[in-house]
């Protein structure tokens, strides 16, 4: 049995790694990524210029996940650029293992993502070296929509950065609750050949967690609102994965949410996921959870006689075969 895969022409030694935000914004938490077990990396999502974030404190873990509201800190973007470089050029001295390095992006405006992904296509798109995620959906920065929600404005950001940004790359998407939503988010993303994959989920915004005994919000940013994820969105980013699956089907979709054991690993996998991100249970659990998904995933498809991510990747079986 094996695990490794070949996604978006790129070998992965297993379909895992961390979710954009999580574990990936200091040099340190980047270094720790890169000698884990995950497949591979991706930096936090960057604005041009660094940003602090929201007030503290700003996460929680919940029962079933977690609720965050971090107002997009991070580094800035020369600060992540200038770490891949590093990085790669310690991987070409065989000083650190190489693995596949995504590269995330949510500037705070049109222009301000242009200007990066220009920059990040000169850099290293070009050459292959990273492979650029661009975030549509951060639900955290008050006074700031997700793009992915607009559909006019979704379509002027992939146009934007499609024309600077000449390699293929994928986009980060909010989670859709409708039928029509699915339909007409994939029909802007099927206008955009260079748009590669689709990760589907970002965290579902803007929910509310109360603490009883305090009678208080959990969290201080926007109220106590933020992004629910862990297990709590499970179901919604398994349906976001199979959507997309089937609506873009010359795309890669990346699964994320809910993912804690090789179980929920194997469910995005089943519903079309060809890379696997993991959030919420990264944080709480640190860098071994990788190692142990890979060995819970390895056991199910060894109870059921699979020998490779491709013999089950998007074959969820309908109820229903016309549907």
């Amino acid at each position: 049995m094996s695990l490794a895969v070949n996604v978006l022409g790129v070998d992965f030694v297993n379909p895992l790694m961390n979710a954009a935000g999580v574990q990936c914004m200091t040099a340190i938490e980047l270094d720790n990524l890169a000698a884990s077990q995950s497949g591979a990396m991706i930096t936090k999502s960057c604005t041009l210029e660094s940003r602090e974030g929201n007030p503290s404190p700003r996460y929680q873990a919940a029962p079933l996940g977690s609720i965050n509201s971090m107002g997009l800190p991070n580094m800035g973007y020369a600060f992540y650029d200038q770490y891949v470089s590093e990085l790669l050029r310690k991987t070409a001295t065989n000083t650190t293992p190489k693995k596949p390095i995504f590269f995330s992006m949510s500037g705070m405006s049109l222009e301000d993502n242009i200007k990066m992904a220009s920059a990040l296509y000169e850099s290293h798109g070009k050459s292959g070296g990273v492979i650029l995620e661009l975030n549509l959906s951060c639900p955290n920065v008050p006074g700031k929509a997700q793009i992915g929600y607009d559909m006019a404005d979704m379509d002027a950001y992939l146009e934007g950065v499609s024309s600077v940004y000449k390699a293929p790359f994928g986009v980060k998407m909010p989670p859709y609750f409708d039928i029509a939503h699915f339909d007409s988010a994939a029909s802007v993303l099927n206008k955009f050949p260079n748009v590669s994959f689709v990760t589907c989920v970002n965290s579902v915004g803007n929910g509310l967690i109360i603490d009883t005994e305090a009678e208080s919000v959990v969290i201080a940013p926007k109220g106590g609102f933020g992004g629910i994820g862990g297990k709590y969105i499970l179901p919604t980013a398994l349906a976001n994965v199979h959507a997309f699956f089937k609506r873009c089907p010359e795309k890669v979709v990346l699964g994320c949410g809910g993912v804690t054991s090789g179980d929920e690993a194997f469910m995005h996998i089943l519903a079309g996921a060809s890379l696997v991100q993991i959030g919420t249970q990264l944080y709480e659990e640190g860098f071994p959870v990788f190692e142990r998904i890979q060995v819970e995933l390895l056991q199910i498809m060894k109870s059921k006689g699979y020998n490779s991510i491709d013999d089950f990747r998007g074959k969820l079986k309908a109820l229903n075969p016309s549907q």
